[in-house]
């Protein structure tokens, strides 16, 4: 994953800062420690190499076996790691590798519940750019380890025109034809707002419509239109309780930013079960 070692190191920094005050004052350097990461409820589990990375930039001789790997779905009360080295780096970074696996599980476990609203639809199940501030690439990350499909990773990789974008274009197809004058291969989807946007997307050559926070009654006529035509994701308000109403529709994509900005954190903790001295080398 891009730019992960920037990612953990700003986490590392803003819990340790200094230094462990209170480790540094009750644990020996010669004190090693073995331990089990466990979780303390159903999951899908996501962020492994993301926590174990985590062990590693505080002390390389810190050991992290895994039991499960990522996309895994587990049972309340399973050891998914095991961790052995240093007794004092283990609880300096304890947190922080926790952090990211309870973030991370929390968003893989409520994207995989997500697609199973969508099971046999053939409808795909989006991510947004609504993630974390500095946690976009594990974030999306945990989306894809749940199953989901992530949509562009930011503004530089996908064009999205949206309802600002028409606006100060002055039409959709002005907007359309002011992409293809820049960038004339790639995919270009766009927001429409209502039944005359969408036909005036068709018309401009659009690759794709994004049907956002329509009625039931609007989003079906708009989807009959588009069928055969374009490409169709919609968007706005999709909930756990609704998905599989609106993929009935017909649409190609459904994307939410629930998945990243609402998701539960899933409880795991970690326990140290061993302490021993370090032999001498």
């Amino acid at each position: 994953m891009r730019g992960l070692t920037r990612c953990i190191d700003a986490a590392l920094d803003e819990d340790i800062g200094s230094g462990d005050i209170t480790t540094d004052a009750i644990i020996a350097e010669s004190l090693a420690a073995a331990g089990v990461v466990r979780v303390k409820e159903d999951a899908v589990v996501a962020g492994l190499p993301v926590a174990e990375q985590v062990f590693h930039r505080v002390d390389p001789g810190i050991r992290m076996t895994c039991s499960v790997h990522d996309g895994d779905r587990v049972r309340k009360g399973t050891i998914i790691a095991r961790v052995s080295g240093r007794a004092s780096s283990i609880l300096i970074a304890e947190r922080t590798a926790l952090n990211f696996l309870m973030r991370m599980s929390g968003i893989a476990t409520v994207t995989r519940r997500y697609l199973q609203e969508l099971r046999g639809t053939g409808v795909v199940l989006l991510d947004t750019r609504k993630t974390a501030p500095g946690l976009r690439m594990t974030d999306k990350y945990a989306v894809r380890a749940g199953g989901g499909t992530n949509h562009r990773f930011g503004l530089f990789d996908g064009i999205l025109i949206k309802d600002n974008h028409i606006k100060a274009a002055g039409s959709v197809a002005s907007a359309v034809r002011s992409i293809r004058g820049v960038r004339p291969y790639q995919k270009i989807e766009i927001e429409v707002k209502n039944k005359e946007e969408l036909r005036e997307a068709i018309r401009a050559g659009a690759d794709i419509v994004l049907l956002d926070n329509m009625d039931p009654g609007m989003l079906k006529e708009s989807l009959s239109i588009a069928r055969g035509k374009i490409l169709t994701e919609v968007s706005g308000n999709i909930t756990l309780e609704n998905i599989r109403a609106v993929a009935g529709a017909g649409p190609d994509f459904i994307s939410t930013g629930a998945i990243t900005h609402s998701a539960k954190a899933i409880d795991i903790s970690m326990k140290l079960t061993n302490l021993y001295k370090k032999e001498r080398p």
